[in-house]
Formats: C-alpha cells, sequence, structure tokens
C-alpha cells in the first residue's frame, strides 16, 4: 500500500452523470480493491479501481464525487491503497455481474482475467443512459448481455432476471457480482438456487479504509479490510446484509 498524488491523464463521461477519471497507477491491484481518492479541499472517499492500470468511475451524487467529476485533464488529486480484499478469480467459465456504476469493478475483474472465451457478462441499470462500460465489455467478452428496469436498451427487467437465465443455460466455475444491495441479495438466491459459487462486493460508508474507525462494519466484519469482496456463503451468514448500515455518525439505520 502506498499513497501519492497523481496527475489525471484522461476524463471520459460513461454515462448519465458517471464519470470516469483515468491516471498512472503505480501499485499492482486485484480486481475488486479500492483506493482512498483524496480531492484536495473538498474531501477523501472511497473509490473501486475500474482500470487496474489506473482509472476510477464515480457517479455525481454528492460533494466529493462532483468535485471528481469536474475534474480535468492535469488536475491533481491524492490516492492511497490499494485496500481490501478482491475478487478470487478461478480457472474455468466466469460469469460477471454489474448493476449501475457498480460495473466498473466488475470490468477489472474481466481486464484481470483477459479471456473473452472465459467471460460471459451482464450490464445492467435502471435505464439506458446508466448502462457504462458496453464497448469495453465486448472487448472482453464474447457473450455480454445488457438489461434496464425499463426496457430502454437491451433486455428489459433486471440483471439477476438476465443472469439466473444464464445460470440456467451455461455451467459456471464462480459469478462475480457488484451493484445496488438490492441486486446482491437476490443474486446471492440465485446463485444459491443454480448451485454456483458467487463473490459479492459490498459497499459501506468508508472514512479510513484501513479498518480502525469501523465505519464500515457489518456483523463485525469490517468491509474495507475483510471486503469489499465476501464469498456467498460469507454474505449469507450476514443478518444485517440488505437490512441495515450505518450511517456517517456510525448508527445503524435501516436501508
Amino acid at each position: 500500500m502506498y499513497s501519492e498524488v497523481v496527475t489525471v491523464k484522461e476524463v471520459v463521461t460513461e454515462g448519465t452523470d458517471i464519470t470516469t477519471v483515468r491516471f498512472d497507477l503505480n501499485s499492482d491491484v486485484k480486481p475488486g480493491q479500492f483506493l482512498m481518492v483524496w480531492i484536495p479541499g473538498v474531501d477523501e472517499i472511497p473509490m473501486s479501481i475500474s482500470y487496474l492500470s489506473g482509472g476510477i468511475t464515480v457517479k455525481n451524487i454528492g460533494e466529493a464525487t462532483s468535485a471528481i467529476s469536474s475534474l480535468n485533464v492535469g488536475d491533481k488529486i491524492g490516492i492511497r491503497g490499494p485496500y481490501g480484499n478482491g475478487w478470487t478469480i478461478p480457472e474455468g467459465k466466469i460469469l460477471c455481474v454489474g448493476g449501475g456504476v457498480g460495473t466498473a469493478p466488475i470490468m477489472a475483474a474481466a481486464e484481470a482475467v483477459n479471456d473473452p472465451d472465459r467471460i460471459d457478462i451482464v450490464l445492467g441499470a435502471r435505464s439506458s443512459g446508466e448502462v457504462i462500460f458496453i464497448d469495453r465489455a465486448k472487448s472482453l467478452s464474447n457473450n455480454v448481455k445488457i438489461s434496464t428496469d425499463d426496457g430502454s436498451l437491451g433486455i428489459k427487467g433486471t440483471a439477476v432476471a438476465v443472469a439466473d437465465a444464464m445460470m440456467k443455460d451455461q455451467r459456471y466455475d464462480v459469478v462475480l457480482g457488484c451493484g445496488p444491495e438490492i441486486m446482491n441479495k437476490y443474486l446471492l438466491k440465485a446463485c444459491e438456487e443454480n448451485n454456483i459459487p458467487v463473490q459479492l462486493s459490498l459497499e459501506r460508508i468508508m472514512k479510513c479504509g484501513t479498518g480502525l474507525c469501523g465505519s464500515c462494519v457489518i456483523d463485525g466484519l469490517r468491509v474495507c479490510a475483510d471486503g469489499p469482496v465476501f464469498r456467498g456463503d460469507e454474505v449469507k451468514k450476514m443478518s444485517e446484509f440488505s437490512v441495515s448500515k450505518r450511517d456517517h455518525a456510525g448508527r445503524c439505520v435501516k436501508f
């Protein structure tokens, strides 16, 4: 792990209020890990790594994400990390399921495999403007399915429904999932019903990224240090999963 100031090399608009910021990452990373990203004068927030060579993809939902989305080539930000445990990628056939901006770390996993015959990908979102990395997914996989809740692009329905149909048609050695917690909940259920191992990336508020502050704790596990990627059997034991999380003051609140 390390910390440094990096220079923004590229800024790409991926979808509605979704932006990728590219920079050189001078450290080996594992897909599924994250960085703590410092925007001078604004805040420091955790961001999943969307490009293994250096890149984050952010949805503009608040002050810090707005500041990242407004960065220009040549601007500087601080990063430290990488932190956390990423995906354990086995040999064999892999199904990657991404929901919304959760597609970003999924793409890093597909990039790490770098074999279009081994990877099938589902890109899901609420509408067409939130489906990201379509061309990138097609360059990494020979089988890419797109779903939107409103039917504005691809199959009308959820990413989980599409993934479930694919699992019934094709045997996978593992499913890798990242998206809203409700998506992860039903993806876990679908994988159990199809008897396929799954690894899920969970999202919680992280203030330190190193496991000290406790803001990301779920059932005694620290998402920043013990995750953010957990095996399905670990998630199944979590009584707080898809039920509650902690707010910025550390209080447990319902979803």
